[in-house]
């Protein structure tokens, strides 16, 4: 049976709901599951059109609930972006 984090996926309400504004989701992406980094990651762009990688990790996702670990991640990435 997979654990609740290989299960770990998002509707493009839910990501568009908690990225900052001006910001979308990358024409053409889809998000994906990485089992080796053990992280669901999708491409985002910023109001510039700068593309931005979005990685919520599954372990994240187990210990907080998926939408909690996707908020703090986009949080993160917002920073980051930021900086």
């Amino acid at each position: 049976m997979a654990s609740p984090a290989q299960l770990l996926t998002f509707t493009d309400i839910e990501l568009r709901s908690y990225l900052p504004s001006g910001w979308g989701i990358h024409s053409g992406a889809v998000g994906r599951w990485d089992a080796a980094k053990r992280a669901w990651k999708i491409d985002v762009c910023d109001s510039a059109d700068n593309l931005w990688p979005l990685v919520v990790t599954g372990k994240n996702a187990e210990a907080r609930g998926r939408l909690q670990a996707l908020r703090q991640s986009v949080d993160r990435l917002y920073r980051n972006a930021l900086a």
